[in-house]
C-alpha cells in the first residue's frame, strides 16, 4: 500500500520559515509559472546524474559507488599549489556539484574546453548562487582544487570512461606562496570529458538547483530524476529502499541505517518535487515508484535556448 506524496505546497509548510524554505517556495512558484529561459538552462554529466559525488568528507583517497549498470570511482589527486605538490581530498558536498554543473554548462554554451570561470572567486560564487561569506571562499578553494586534481572512472553497460575532468588548472595560490591570493580565471577540460558532455549532457533548470543548493542529497535526487523519469516506458518502475540506499546512502550506517536513510531521502524528495512539480514519484512502504514524467526542461525548450544563444539573443 502506498503513502500519498504531499503536495509541494503542503511540503513547504513543514519546512522551517527560513531563507532555504523561502527560496524553495519562490522557485516553485516561478517554475510553475514559466519555462526556463536563457541562463536558467544548465547541464550535468549523465553518469554523475545517476551516481553522485560523496556528500561528506571521505576517509582515504578513493570513493566508489555503483547502481545498476552504472558506476563511479573517484580518486584523490595531487595539485601544485605554488610551493610544490599537495595531496587533495576527494571532492564532496554541494559545492563541487554546483561548480561542475556550471563548468559543464559554460563548456556547452561556448562549445569549448577552455572555460572562463570569472575574474574573481566572488564572481564565481555569485554564478553558483552562493553568498560571499568567508567560509565560502575556503570551501570553494578546497573543492575546486579537489575537482581539478581528482581522477574519475565512470562505467555503463560494459563501457569504461577513464579520465580526469580537468586538463589544466592554475591553482588558487595561498598568500604565503606569493604576494596575493590569485583566482585562476581559466580552466581547461580534457577532450574526453568534454566529448562526453556534448553527447550526454543532462538539461537542468538552474532555478531548481539554486533553490536546492544547501543540500547535496536534494541535488542528487533532482539530477537523478531529471535523467531517469522521461526515459521510463510503460508502467511505473519500483525501486526497493535497500537498492536506493545502495545508490544514495553515502553516510548512513548501523542497525537503523535504512530507516534513517528513508527519512532523509523523503525529506529531500519533498524539496525536489517543489521545484520539479511534474516529477511523478510515489513513495511506497517497500520503496519508490517512478512514473514516466516530462523532463524538467523540454527538449524543444533546450533547442530554443541554444538557438537564441547562438544568435546572441538574451
Amino acid at each position: 500500500m502506498s503513502a500519498s506524496l504531499p503536495h509541494p505546497a503542503r511540503a513547504a509548510e513543514r519546512l522551517l520559515p527560513n531563507r532555504a524554505g523561502t527560496r524553495l517556495i519562490d522557485a516553485s512558484t516561478a517554475i510553475s509559472l514559466d519555462a526556463p529561459s536563457g541562463d536558467d538552462l544548465l547541464f550535468y554529466h549523465s553518469i554523475l546524474s545517476q551516481i553522485g559525488l560523496p556528500r561528506s568528507r571521505v576517509d582515504g583517497r578513493e570513493f566508489q559507488r555503483s547502481f545498476g549498470a552504472a558506476w563511479l570511482n573517484v580518486q584523490a589527486g595531487w595539485l601544485d599549489e605554488g610551493c610544490g605538490p599537495v595531496l587533495q581530498p576527494v571532492p564532496y558536498g554541494a559545492m563541487p556539484r554546483l561548480a561542475l554543473t556550471w563548468i559543464s554548462t559554460l563548456a556547452l554554451r561556448c562549445r569549448t574546453r577552455e572555460i572562463d570561470i570569472g575574474r574573481s572567486a566572488a564572481e564565481f560564487l555569485t554564478l553558483l548562487g552562493l553568498d560571499r561569506q568567508g567560509h565560502r571562499y575556503r570551501t570553494l578553494r578546497c573543492q575546486m582544487h579537489a575537482l581539478a586534481a581528482c581522477r574519475l572512472q565512470m562505467g555503463f553497460h560494459g563501457r569504461t570512461f577513464n579520465s580526469v575532468a580537468v586538463e589544466q588548472f592554475d591553482a588558487w595560490l595561498p598568500r604565503e606562496c606569493g604576494n596575493a591570493s590569485r583566482w585562476p580565471g581559466l580552466l581547461v577540460l580534457t577532450e574526453g570529458f568534454y566529448a562526453e558532455l556534448l553527447n550526454h549532457g543532462v538539461p537542468l533548470d538552474g532555478r531548481a538547483l539554486t533553490a536546492l543548493k544547501g543540500s547535496a542529497l536534494a541535488i542528487d535526487i533532482y539530477t537523478w530524476l531529471a535523467y531517469r523519469l522521461h526515459r521510463i516506458e510503460g508502467g511505473p518502475v519500483v525501486i526497493p529502499w535497500p537498492t536506493l540506499m545502495q545508490q544514495f546512502a553515502h553516510e548512513h550506517a548501523g542497525v537503523h541505517a535504512l530507516g534513517s536513510f528513508r527519512k532523509s531521502f523523503l525529506h529531500g524528495l519533498h524539496k525536489v518535487q517543489m521545484v520539479y512539480p511534474r516529477a511523478r514519484v510515489e513513495p511506497l512502504r517497500g520503496g519508490l515508484a517512478l512514473h514516466s514524467s516530462p523532463p524538467p526542461v523540454a527538449q524543444r525548450q533546450v533547442a530554443i535556448i541554444n538557438r537564441d544563444a547562438q544568435r546572441g539573443n538574451p
